[in-house]
C-alpha cells in the first residue's frame, strides 16, 4: 500500500512540473511576436498623439448646471523639431474652433469626426492650444492645452 501512495504522488508531482512547463512555454509562443510600443515612430518618424474633447458637467446646490470643457489630454510634451501628427477627436461639443498661440495653426474639431494637426516645432517654449468658443469661465471654458516644447 505504502508503494501506491508514493507512485501517486510522484505521478501528481510529475503531471504538476508537465502543466507548469506547458503553460510557460505556451506563453513565450504567444508573446514571441511582441512589440514594445512605448515611445515606438512610426510613419518615417511622425509621432502620433491622440487627443479628445471633453466635457465635464454637474448641478450646484441652487439647481443651476455647470460645464466645462477640456482638451484630454491637457498637457504633450515635444521635442524641438520632431514630427507629431495630433488627431483630436471631437467627443463632446458641436464645434471647437481652435489656434495654436504664436503660430499660424488654426483648425475645427467637430463633434464625431477627427482633425489631424500636423506639428513641428523649431523653437523651445510652452503653446497653447486655444479652443475660440470656451476661451474663457465665462464660455464654459478655458479650454486650454498645453503644448511643451523642450
Amino acid at each position: 500500500m505504502k508503494f501506491l501512495v508514493f507512485k501517486k504522488e510522484t505521478l501528481l508531482f510529475f503531471v504538476s512540473i508537465g502543466v507548469v512547463l506547458v503553460s510557460l512555454s505556451a506563453w513565450f509562443m504567444l508573446k514571441a511576436g511582441d512589440t514594445t510600443v512605448f515611445n515606438q515612430q512610426g510613419n518615417k518618424n511622425i509621432r502620433e498623439i491622440h487627443m479628445v474633447t471633453a466635457e465635464f458637467s454637474t448641478k450646484m446646490k441652487n439647481g443651476e448646471e455647470m460645464e466645462a470643457y477640456r482638451w484630454d489630454p491637457g498637457t504633450i510634451f515635444l521635442e524641438k523639431g520632431e514630427k507629431v501628427r495630433l488627431s483630436i477627436s471631437g467627443i463632446n461639443g458641436e464645434e471647437h474652433p481652435f489656434n495654436i498661440e504664436g503660430t499660424k495653426i488654426k483648425g475645427m474639431v467637430k463633434k464625431g469626426e477627427e482633425t489631424v494637426v500636423p506639428l513641428q516645432f523649431d523653437k523651445e517654449g510652452t503653446y497653447r492650444l486655444i479652443c475660440e468658443v470656451h476661451s474663457d469661465r465665462k464660455h464654459n471654458g478655458p479650454m486650454i492645452a498645453y503644448i511643451v516644447v523642450d
